[in-house]
């Protein structure tokens, strides 16, 4: 699997990116992720235009100066969150074959994200990885609005190309420079769809892809099957970006499809709740059929209150090398903001952990 050279640096694949949604992953600062060996992170366009809002990210130097963080930074479009603020409630917005209008609640004004915007707030945050805007569905969604979704995203993500081709042309970047351009591949779970989308964004060129819609069923079970099948439908050569999968036995099963990033807000949420993630041996060895290889920790349970031991003994991460169990569960009990900030520290590294594991299985 390829590595991804960008303007800000290497991603090493398999990867996994972090969600710093507004900027920041949520109770850990850029410092920290340095330290757990986070290689990148992903940051969402739908929440950065609403706060602190594009003029300040541009008044701030981009998303890298910002926040500090001189890493690889790939943005999302923010489809998916549109579509789940509006399927919520089709009073904070409508979908159009122009692009979205959503209103969230408590916002005063209408924003609009076009194919066109897209791109250039993108462009202008200064990410290195920028996803097309899509039209997310559900797996469950009726089949007329599977084709929907599929004529629509294919119309958005040419619009979505030009723009991105115009404005490299304008801001004269070379090829070491420029952001990567994915497409996403919407679909849901009707195969000869997934099929039409793909073959349609290949003909029109992007750098990588990504797997569009909600990657769960309703039970929340991993589509695998239609995962496994669209990522046949892109050549090897290309990278594919998991949108949402974040579940460390649903990253092994999906890396050995051939998928190569991963984002999600799973393992930081855990953390934060106190579910956090341990490998059962030194050597223990990811999987795709297998989910004996690691486990769940309920640091919060009572009968680690004066429990003397790490997180995990396998884990030399801060908080692990530092810090014990028993105090994990006081600082928790005393709803001290640090409980957060360690617990989110160890489930990241465990990540990062992951992938070093997941390459070494597949190199």
């Amino acid at each position: 699997m390829d590595n991804l050279l960008l303007p800000h640096g290497q991603l090493v694949l398999p990867t996994f990116l972090p969600d710093a949604t507004l900027g920041v992953v949520r109770a850990v600062d850029s410092v920290d992720l340095v330290n757990c060996g986070i290689q990148g992170v992903v940051m969402n366009i739908f929440h950065l235009m609403q706060h602190p809002g594009s003029s300040t990210v541009q008044a701030l130097g981009g998303l890298h100066d910002m926040c500090g963080w001189p890493y690889p930074i790939l943005t999302d479009s923010g489809g998916f969150q549109a579509y789940s603020l509006i399927r919520q409630n089709a009073n904070y917005g409508k979908l159009t074959n122009d692009g979205i209008v959503f209103q969230p609640d408590g916002a005063a004004r209408k924003f609009q994200l076009t194919p066109e915007k897209c791109i250039q707030l993108q462009m202008s945050y200064g990410a290195d990885i920028i996803m097309c805007l899509d039209d997310c569905t559900h797996v469950d969604d009726p089949l007329e609005t599977q084709q929907e979704s599929v004529r629509r995203t294919i119309a958005w993500a040419k619009r979505c190309r030009e723009e991105f081709d115009r404005l490299l042309k304008q801001k004269k970047f070379g090829d070491k420079q420029r952001p990567l351009l994915f497409g996403v591949i919407q679909g849901g779970g009707t195969k000869a769809l997934r099929q039409e989308c793909a073959e349609a964004l290949l003909a029109i060129g992007f750098d990588g892809y990504g797997y569009g819609g909600w990657p769960l069923d309703a039970e929340g079970k991993l589509l695998a099957d239609v995962l496994a099948y669209t990522r046949k439908l892109v050549p090897a050569i290309y990278p594919m970006h998991a949108l949402g999968v974040g579940h460390p036995a649903s990253i092994a099963a999906c890396v050995a499809m051939g998928y190569g990033i991963f984002d999600s807000a799973l393992p930081t949420r855990d953390a934060r709740r106190g579910r956090l993630y341990t490998f059962t041996g030194a050597s223990a060895q990811p999987t795709a059929h297998h989910a004996d290889w690691f486990r769940f920790l309920y640091v919060t349970d009572d009968k680690y209150i004066k429990t003397n031991e790490p997180i995990s003994e396998h884990c030399d991460c801060l908080t692990c090398q530092n810090y014990s169990r028993g105090y994990l569960k006081h600082l928790y009990t005393a709803n001290e903001a640090a409980f957060m900030r360690l617990a989110t520290i160890h489930n990241v590294r465990f990540m990062v952990q992951l992938m070093a594991r997941l390459r070494d299985h597949t190199a």
